[in-house]
């Protein structure tokens, strides 16, 4: 009687220790992140030529009101007065306090206007993600069903072409067609659900053709294993071992390579949300780097680089959760 009660606590105890390991590595790996990009960009925005301090001033005051007591202010409050040691080590211990200060364009705090961003980024984002599951996963797994068939060369053609070009001509494109041309949709803001649709369309379709054949390279795999061959010869349809024997198998590279693939889309946002003026975490860091407004483009990146640290650690849970070898071994 206590055999089962026994085993249910080992796999239990196995499930736990995995995730918490996962989660102490990902934690560090964040504070090395933090401490790697914060030391980066402090020692970037001391690298920028001319005089920062009497360009922020200008930027914040106008060229025409600026003088060199406004200059002497900015030095002061953002520390270019001091030693690089000594401002580096000033910007660390703010950092540890998760103090990042106050947007020199906007005055509201870093933090205040990261969370805005990031609300929007993470909106386009999710978007984007939803439009190529939606396509890419199931015409991935027709096309690995059926290697070498029409639509498996339809599907590699259009992921050549989508991958080839840029972001930034994919947007123009669409935005030449629908909202020029047709009419159909805004070309740029963010005042409804509708100015969604090209960014979405700009990072999402070039995603779903290489998610496209990642699928169908997994399911060809799957589909030429003996153990999805056992399983049609026991009498299951093609959909029932699919369903049964072919889907954990297939997800687990899936979701490996979308891990991957964050960090293009978040370098891809940047570009993309600057197009379309699409208020988010991108947007603010261009516009941050053409103001010097330091503080703002320290929090941003700061804010990519946990966002990376983030989805790679949900990536490796999803992963855990749902490879079928991890779960047997539990």
């Amino acid at each position: 009687m206590t055999r089962p009660d026994t085993a249910l606590n080992t796999a239990f105890n196995t499930v736990f220790n995995n995730v918490l390991n996962v989660l102490l590595h990902r934690l560090w790996q964040g504070v090395l992140v933090a401490l790697l990009v914060g030391t980066l960009t402090f020692v970037l925005m001391r690298l920028l030529p001319g005089d920062l301090a009497y360009r922020i001033a200008a930027g914040r005051y106008g060229y025409d009101l600026v003088d060199t007591a406004a200059a002497q202010a900015v030095r002061a409050e953002l520390r270019l007065d001091m030693d690089a040691l000594s401002a580096l080590t000033a910007w660390l211990q703010d950092l540890a306090r998760l103090n990042l200060g106050h947007s020199l364009v906007g005055g509201e705090p870093v933090w205040e206007e990261l969370m805005q961003g990031l609300g929007n980024t993470l909106q386009l984002s999710l978007s984007t993600l939803l439009l190529a599951a939606t396509l890419g996963l199931p015409l991935g797994l027709l096309a690995g069903l059926r290697p070498a068939g029409w639509l498996d060369r339809a599907t590699l053609a259009a992921a050549v072409l989508l991958r080839a070009l840029p972001p930034f001509v994919l947007g123009l494109v669409l935005i030449l067609v629908l909202a020029v041309q047709l009419s159909a949709l805004p070309a740029a803001g963010h005042g409804n659900a509708s100015s969604l649709v090209l960014p979405t369309l700009t990072l999402g379709l070039p995603l779903a053709a290489l998610l496209t054949r990642v699928t169908r390279d997994a399911m060809a795999s799957v589909a030429s294993s003996a153990y999805f061959s056992f399983a049609l010869t026991k009498g299951l349809s093609e959909r029932q071992a699919l369903l049964r024997h072919g889907l954990r198998n297939v997800g687990v590279p899936v979701v490996a390579w979308l891990g991957t693939q964050m960090v293009v889309l978040v370098e891809g946002v940047v570009v993309v949300e600057t197009l379309f003026a699409w208020p988010g975490i991108g947007h603010a860091l261009v516009h941050a780097v053409f103001g010097r407004d330091i503080p703002m483009i320290q929090g941003a990146a700061l804010t990519m680089g946990g966002l990376f640290v983030v989805l790679n650690t949900a990536v490796d849970l999803a992963c855990q959760a749902i490879d079928p070898r991890g779960r047997a071994a539990a």
